[in-house]
């Protein structure tokens, strides 16, 4: 979205703040150290808290709509290539990429932001339900999906290593059923 520009940087070093310490930690002053740049550097870019939290929510969500995107390109099965790249850009780690970054700050910190997500979030379930496999295996699939992250982004007791795998495996092979589960 931002490609190769102070903003981009900017904009990792904030999820990388927002990772490492929490929303709370997320202060201009905090940006500007992280990033090697003057205070007016970020203001510049981000005037105020809620411009940095917004642009970080709106440039992970796009960053996770052009990895499914991408894996829908790849995938030669018509009923559920949208389902399967929604849960295999979910199970990609993505580090300081993790969308999640993003919608945990605007979660915490601004409402007006908070609702495009729930936009965004209702576009996919859309598009799920559509997607020529079992809506319900669908909307399945994509709780399950982001749960995964969720699980892994708070550290809670997410599935790891072979599980992880096996559990990500299960979900893309459920994708495939015409039929409900």
């Amino acid at each position: 979205m931002y490609a190769n520009s102070k903003k981009a940087m900017l904009l990792q070093a904030a999820a990388r703040i927002v990772r490492r310490d929490g929303v709370s930690k997320l202060t201009q002053d905090a940006l500007a150290e992280e990033a090697g740049v003057s205070k007016g550097g970020v203001l510049y870019h981000f005037p105020s808290k809620y411009a940095l939290i917004a642009a970080l929510a709106k440039e992970r969500i796009a960053q996770f709509e052009g990895n499914v995107e991408a894996s829908v390109a790849q995938d030669d099965q018509e009923a559920g290539r949208w389902t399967r790249a929604y849960v295999r850009a979910s199970a990609e780690t993505q580090g300081d990429g993790d969308p999640s970054v993003g919608l945990l700050a605007a979660a915490a910190s601004d409402p007006a932001v908070m609702e495009k997500i729930r936009e965004r979030f209702a576009e996919w379930q859309a598009r799920v339900e559509t997607d020529g496999i079992d809506e319900a295996t669908a909307t399945l699939l994509r709780l399950a999906a982001d749960g995964l992250w969720l699980t892994e982004m708070l550290g809670l007791a997410p599935p790891a290593g072979e599980l992880r795998e096996r559990v990500v495996a299960r979900m893309l092979e459920l994708s495939q059923s015409q039929e409900g589960v």
